[in-house]
């Protein structure tokens, strides 16, 4: 494919073409950025893909839109591909939430959750798990398709689905794997057909003003957090 020698990125991926300035020290997020981009054509970026997008719907803090959008950017002929991996590696990451609410919650893990993970304290669990009793569905729903950290959810909902105010475990998780399965499938999929669409035209715009989508993006995980502690 011919490449004009005045493009400044390619029409067919939107990478950076010609040399490329020095990443300055206090611009790690930018280092993240390319460093993601590169992935996007070796062997292994759907496994990283995947590994991400399991850990973060059980433990893991950083979202896994952060590595499916670069890569999608890099191959949007894989987008399909890579929001599929992203869906199936969340789904199962959210069965291993709730496998640690169920099985490990009382063994100490609540501790870890309550000292380690930002927002999540013992009147957040009180109040999240009440809210299973009248919106089981459109409360994962709604965690796995915003901000919201999922992960709080899929833990909260192995402690409370299994516990004895639940007349019906089996069908408490099988409300809980639907929705699940339809929120981050949704969210995926829009955010890797939004890359597909407009990924080379989009490229320049993320490298102008990358330093402020990286604001934007720890603004909505706080506020995500923020809901929990201020709201619900």
């Amino acid at each position: 494919m011919e490449v004009s020698p005045e493009s400044a990125y390619c029409e067919h991926c939107g990478a950076a073409l010609g040399e490329t300035k020095p990443v300055p020290w206090w611009h790690p997020h930018r280092r993240l950025y390319n460093w993601t981009l590169a992935w996007a054509y070796r062997p292994s970026a759907g496994i990283a893909l995947f590994v991400l997008s399991f850990a973060e719907s059980s433990f893991f803090p950083i979202p896994p839109d952060v590595l499916l959008m670069p890569l999608v950017l890099g191959n949007r002929r894989r987008w399909i591909r890579y929001a599929l991996t992203c869906s199936i590696a969340s789904v199962l990451g959210a069965v291993a939430g709730f496998l640690i609410g169920w099985l490990a919650w009382d063994a100490g893990v609540n501790h870890l959750f309550y000292d380690y993970v930002p927002g999540f304290t013992p009147e957040v669990y009180q109040r999240v798990s009440g809210l299973y009793n009248q919106y089981n569905f459109w409360i994962v729903f709604t965690a796995g398709f915003t901000p919201i950290p999922f992960k709080v959810i899929t833990v909260t909902a192995g402690v409370f689905g299994t516990g004895a105010s639940v007349a019906s475990p089996a069908l408490f998780f099988l409300v809980f794997l639907l929705a699940a399965a339809v929120s981050r499938s949704a969210r995926f999929f829009l955010v890797a057909g939004l890359m597909r669409a407009f990924g080379a035209k989009i490229t320049p715009f993320i490298d102008k003003y990358l330093n402020w989508l990286a604001l934007l993006f720890v603004a909505l995980i706080i506020g995500g957090f923020a809901v929990f502690k201020y709201v619900l």
